[in-house]
């Protein structure tokens, strides 16, 4: 299948899928003991009892960060704070009282988090619980190609803002929605166990006027858990990641195709404080590094399969120097401030913003490595569909993205934001919350949202692995156009930041 067609059909309408009962995942989890002090508002003890199975509204699939993310929202709205939720997942750190120490060395999983995804945490009550953690606010942001023949400098004052965006561990993420929520009287009961099979209702199953148990039980999704248990939901949200196993069982179709690339992720150290983000383009993929305070940084380092696992296998030392090459004059010469100033094709628009007076700078030299060198492959994946009856999709569930601008988590998190707020107006007129009519909401509004984001990274990615004169040129172009152009500038700004207006078009 050609990627023409493989784009048209991510882009079609796909019909909402039949109810099934499937058994297609491994049921190979671990049963984590459910022990939590007294402080913690997680209920472990089981609900009112509903033909001897507990009865749920929501049953959240996932307790990573995005679906922590729909939880901690869902129990700060005031329409949905009293709704009854499961969430179910083997990762002991739901229910085991975890604390971050400050002497932790930093963890090489980060996020850059937009301005929109900060909101969003301050909304709910979550992003004080960030700052007391190891976290890196920054206002500007560096990025170029290693040809020599263009840069941009993008700064928060472009915009009228304080801040591009922050880079903070995911575990602190984590966590922070975990006392969020413990911080509300939120019902919820978290199960240490992985999925088995979902049994959806069929057409046919309708309550009937005398409202018994066992027709809640009709209209309800059943969760059978891989130690036992069973609960019913109304709701089934899938935030089980990339290998979603509630995408699975439901049939749920993807489109999407692995890039010939992996990415080594970890965490380096400076002599001193970095404060900018720093993005070059190489012949084999992007290396990131991008502030996580004190004197560390976070390296994502873009490259084809091989190359990984040989940098991967390098000593200490050596990886450092390669880090240092790649970040410096490696590859290619430093990009001229003044190529394209003075009487170039860009010089009749107003610069009027204060990046595009900024030189090019070269980024802080890396004097070792503070942690362990991950390596995964990259890929882009679309689910389908979003909703079908008592079923939704969010986060890595629904969609995959290349790392190279950051954006997966805060489509993640945006997705959150939405489906919480539909439930939330469901609830408000008195709607069955899994209802497909209300779910199509949902997908109706972050479908488009995300296969444009998906369409902007897979057209950098496709635009950067290509090492052709006449390409380089329109690389370059395109870089210079940003840097000089105060408008597409601030419109690139306020779209990476989550405003989700397209750059060239509004």
């Amino acid at each position: 299948m050609n990627r023409l067609s493989v784009a048209r059909r991510i882009a079609s309408n796909i019909h909402g899928f039949r109810s099934v009962h499937r058994t297609l995942c491994s049921n190979t989890g671990v049963k984590i003991p459910g022990l939590v002090s007294e402080k913690e508002k997680f209920s472990l003890t089981e609900p009112e009892l509903t033909d001897d199975i507990p009865q749920y509204d929501i049953a959240i699939v996932g307790g990573g960060m995005v679906g922590m993310a729909v939880t901690c929202s869902l129990a700060t709205m005031p329409l949905t704070k009293q709704l009854n939720v499961a969430i179910i997942d083997s990762n002991p750190a739901l229910v085991n009282n975890f604390h971050i120490k400050k002497e932790d060395p930093p963890d090489p999983r980060v996020s850059t988090v937009t301005p929109a995804t900060i909101s969003f945490f301050r909304d709910m009550g979550a992003w004080k619980f960030v700052q007391h953690h190891r976290h890196a606010y920054f206002d500007k942001m560096q990025v170029w190609d290693y040809t020599g023949l263009g840069y941009t400098k993008y700064n928060a004052r472009d915009v009228d803002a304080d801040v591009l965006g922050c880079v903070v561990e995911n575990k602190v993420l984590h966590k922070s929605l975990l006392l969020c929520i413990q911080d509300t009287d939120f019902q919820k009961t978290i199960y240490s166990s992985r999925l088995s099979s979902i049994t959806f209702p069929s057409k046919s199953s309708m309550p009937s006027s005398s409202g018994t148990s066992s027709s809640a039980c009709g209209s309800s999704a059943r969760l059978e858990l891989d130690n036992g248990n069973s609960i019913y939901a109304k709701l089934v949200v899938g935030a089980d990641g990339s290998k979603s196993c509630v995408r699975e069982l439901a049939r749920i179709q993807t489109t999407g195709w692995r890039y010939s690339q992996s990415a080594i992720i970890c965490t380096v150290e400076h002599a001193e404080e970095n404060y900018c983000a720093w993005q070059r383009f190489l012949p084999n993929g992007p290396i990131a590094l991008l502030p996580i305070g004190e004197n560390f940084s976070n390296i994502v380092w873009t490259m084809d399969p091989k190359e990984s696992v040989d940098r991967n296998s390098m000593s200490e030392d050596d990886f450092v120097k390669a880090v240092n090459h790649a970040l410096d004059s490696g590859y290619g010469p430093h990009p001229q401030s003044k190529l394209f100033e003075g009487g170039n094709l860009f010089s009749w628009f107003k610069a009027d913003v204060p990046s595009t007076h900024e030189g090019f700078e070269v980024p802080p030299k890396v004097t070792k490595l503070a942690s362990q060198r991950l390596a995964f492959p990259l890929s882009l994946m679309h689910a389908n569909s979003y909703a079908s009856k008592r079923l939704v999709l969010v986060g890595d569930a629904a969609h995959t993205v290349h790392p190279l601008a950051g954006q997966g988590v805060n489509m993640g998190f945006a997705d959150a934001l939405s489906l919480s707020k539909v439930i939330a107006e469901g609830v408000a007129v008195g709607f069955d919350i899994g209802e497909v009519t209300l779910l199509k909401k949902y997908e109706s509004e972050r479908r488009t949202a995300n296969i444009t984001m998906m369409a902007v990274l897979d057209g950098f990615q496709k635009a950067y692995s290509v090492d052709f004169m006449p390409i380089n040129v329109l690389r370059a172009l395109a870089f210079n156009g940003a840097q000089y152009i105060s408008p597409l500038k601030r419109k690139i700004i306020s779209y990476a930041s989550g405003n989700q207006s397209l750059p060239f078009f509004t």
